[in-house]
């Protein structure tokens, strides 16, 4: 079995770490957010891509979840005495791989070949995939304008109220390396389904292949008991009129999974989202030890196994 992640941020890179631990890289592909992506003092940064990636090679900051670890910020620094911006914050190991991805891209190599490259030099053996080698970026109209993904998230730090997202791409389209025929169960990450998901489901072809599909396809709830696990989910949910649930995420994924994981503490979701005509999984989510990780990603394996058995 082939099982494809659909992963953007913290949430989604524990989830991801957790199925490393019992499938092999022939049976697992992670399809990662660019909605993310932006360029910053002259260099192309991919802020997601880099958390899976760190993630995956143990390199990982354990407190923040992003970022490397044992990082020094020599460079940052001297960028503010100098007067240069350094609200996003660029670390000295993690600058060298956005240098190197950047000195690549100017070269005419894609996304995908430069993140191969990347996993590949840090010891990553699973396949990486961007959602796209096309640009796509994700754009937030808030109380006080128009901002990009980076700008309200890091910048502003989630502040400004949000009315809409939008995502631009251009027509962008789906990564080629991605054999859709060789798939038998997808995953979608407790991501924020709104900026880590959605900008992924913005490309037709993903969408229309997860709504037609016959294969299993499973979302992991990141709202736990009515708050969100990590970052600004719960926020944007409550700014965009949406209830802060469970029920709420899954149908929000409706036309697109017939499986759904709930936290145990949402048990009393299941009876309504069932009426979606979505199987319901009632399981620990929250991830705070490797080991969380990993019982909630073998859990949603078997879940995916179950449904493709029905």
């Amino acid at each position: 079995m082939t099982i494809l992640a659909i992963t953007g941020g913290i949430g989604g890179a524990k989830l991801a770490l957790g199925l490393t631990h019992f499938l092999t890289p022939n049976e697992l592909i992670f399809l990662a957010n660019t909605g993310d992506d932006f360029e910053h003092l002259g260099l192309y940064i991919s802020p997601d891509i880099d958390t899976l990636i760190y993630t995956l090679a143990g390199v990982v900051d354990p407190d923040r979840g992003w970022g490397r670890s044992e990082e020094t910020w020599h460079c940052l620094d001297t960028l503010a005495y100098l007067g240069e911006p350094s609200w996003f914050q660029l670390g000295d190991q993690d600058l060298a791989v956005h240098i190197a991805r950047t000195h690549a891209l100017k070269r005419g190599k894609n996304l995908s070949e430069i993140t191969d490259r990347i996993r590949i030099a840090l010891g990553v053996k699973y396949r990486i995939l961007p959602v796209s080698d096309d640009p796509i970026r994700t754009f937030l109209h808030t109380s006080i304008g128009r901002l990009s993904f980076q700008e309200y998230f890091v910048k502003k730090r989630c502040e400004p109220t949000v009315n809409q997202i939008e995502y631009e791409h251009s027509n962008a389209c789906l990564n080629p390396r991605l054999d859709l025929s060789e798939l038998e169960g997808v995953i979608i990450c407790p991501s924020n389904p709104y900026l880590s998901i959605g900008p992924m489901l913005a490309i037709d072809s993903l969408f229309e292949f997860l709504q037609s599909t016959r294969i299993p396809v499973v979302a992991v709830s990141p709202v736990v008991a009515g708050k969100a696990i990590k970052g600004p989910t719960a926020k944007i949910m409550q700014e965009l009129g949406v209830a802060v649930s469970a029920i709420a995420v899954a149908r929000h994924y409706k036309e697109l999974i017939n499986g759904f994981i709930v936290d145990e503490s949402d048990i009393d979701s299941v009876p309504e989202i069932e009426s979606m005509d979505i199987s319901v999984s009632a399981y620990p989510s929250v991830m705070t030890t490797l080991q969380d990780r990993i019982k909630l990603a073998r859990h949603s394996v078997n879940f995916v196994r179950s449904l493709s058995q029905q």
